[in-house]
């Protein structure tokens, strides 16, 4: 086994480990720390960048960024803060029914954690380069614990996304590349909730797994020195999740189920189909001076793909219904890089994330808000073959509201209503190591 190839397993081997970030971060649960040197601009010139080969998450094409075998880790230490209050639950969501004991505030539910990105480039030729990589394109993790009111709509929530990547890119001439790639995802959904009727509860655990494949190209062009136009997209990637879940403490409430005609909880299999979505990524880079160049990009993440969850378990239970309500969504970015000296160089940037998630089906599950992002950086020289890159970023997050009082799905969940107000800041750390 090579060298480089022992390093990207052992990559892999470390992501796999890792929890997924909360979705504090990102909109929706999308992860967009894959690069320390995007994140010190808010990801400004993501598709069209120079700077290094980790920008090739956005666009393949910049792969050709590497003129030597080049090895890129980058790593997002991801702080969330989420203050849930007025919590009130009601366990009959469309009349009646009894409040839900519990906690009415929760500031536990997310953790910090770390999401981090692998990058390795081998120019094949002076004009072609194949690339690897090994990113967490989605995530997201929150528990409220047991014993919050709203225990019923979710206790903990884990989505995770591995993907591996195998990348082409060339240089058609001076002022042109392009590139593809095909991927490998490795994704797991945890769902866990209390479950009830009539004052009777037990919990539920749901574990699902599946592999999935997409693809990337992109292109990234030069048409005059200092001007850099890139567009890159990354395909939907569709699982056929299939997983189990296993019940604890419900024998009473079987009993009162049975009593009143409905199935027992059992443990059993259970199968759902799910498709995380597209993005498109279009980015500039515009040099202003020798020193001082401008980037701005403009990210649409084509959410409207992923409608929700309708787990069909194999037992007489009915199925799971979770209704996303999605929408197609964009984040715009604008930044600065400054070449302070030969071997320090300094960057700023910010954001507007746009959420996909819609007032009327906003879940315990989902409780999102747009994002705006603050972000500085900088990357030191140490000499021609190895530099370090630092990145820091604070997200600010609308505050909003979860309302489940009148959807049909929610008839064996109750009601629930709760405010939430969530911040974030992430410190992004990348070493760049040329061979």
């Amino acid at each position: 086994m090579t060298t480089s190839s022992k390093f990207l397993f052992r990559a892999s081997l470390v992501a796999a480990s890792v929890a997924a970030a909360s979705s504090v971060y990102s909109a929706g649960f999308a992860l967009n720390d894959h690069s320390a040197t995007a994140s010190g601009t808010a990801l400004a010139g993501a598709a069209a960048s120079n700077a290094d080969i980790s920008f090739s998450f956005w666009n393949p094409a910049l792969f050709v960024n590497a003129q030597d075998t080049t090895v890129f880790v980058s790593g997002a230490y991801v702080m969330p803060s989420m203050d849930v209050t007025n919590i009130s639950a009601n366990n009959s969501a469309l009349a009646g029914g009894t409040t839900i004991a519990g906690s009415k505030s929760n500031n536990n539910s997310v953790d910090n954690t770390l999401v981090p990105s692998f990058y390795l480039a081998k120019p094949l030729s002076d004009k072609t380069v194949a690339g690897i990589s090994l990113n967490v394109p989605f995530g997201l993790s929150g528990d409220y614990g047991d014993d919050w009111a709203g225990r019923i709509h979710a206790t903990e929530t884990g989505v995770k996304d591995i993907a591996l990547s195998f990348a082409l890119a060339h240089r058609v001439n001076n002022w042109a590349s392009v590139g593809a790639s095909v991927q490998v995802h490795k994704a797991d959904i945890i769902l866990g909730s209390a479950v009830g009727v009539a004052g009777k509860e037990g919990d539920g655990r749901i574990e699902a797994d599946d592999i999935g494949y997409g693809y990337s190209f992109g292109v990234a062009l030069e048409p005059k020195k200092g001007t850099r136009i890139g567009l890159g997209y990354r395909s939907e990637v569709d699982f056929d999740f299939e997983g189990d879940v296993k019940y604890t403490n419900v024998t009473s409430l079987n009993a009162t189920l049975t009593s009143i005609g409905k199935a027992n909880l059992v443990n059993t299999t259970l199968s759902d189909s799910v498709t995380l979505p597209s993005v498109l990524t279009l980015g500039l880079e515009q040099d202003l001076t020798p020193k001082l160049t401008l980037g701005l990009t403009a990210i649409k993440t084509g959410w409207g793909s992923l409608d929700g969850l309708n787990i069909d378990f194999d037992s007489n239970q009915d199925n799971s219904v979770l209704t996303f309500g999605f929408e197609d969504q964009w984040m715009y970015s604008a930044g600065l890089t400054y070449d302070y000296s030969d071997k320090l160089t300094l960057r700023t940037g910010v954001a507007m994330d746009n959420s996909p998630v819609t007032d009327e089906y906003r879940s315990a599950r989902t409780p999102d808000g747009d994002r705006k992002w603050i972000s500085i950086g900088g990357t030191y020289d140490f000499n021609d073959m190895t530099s370090a890159t630092f990145a820091f970023t604070h997200v600010m997050i609308e505050d909003v509201s979860v309302n489940r009082t009148n959807l049909t799905e929610d008839a064996s969940r109750g009601k629930l209503k709760a405010d939430y107000e969530s911040s974030a800041n992430v410190i992004s750390v990348a070493m760049n190591m040329a061979f």
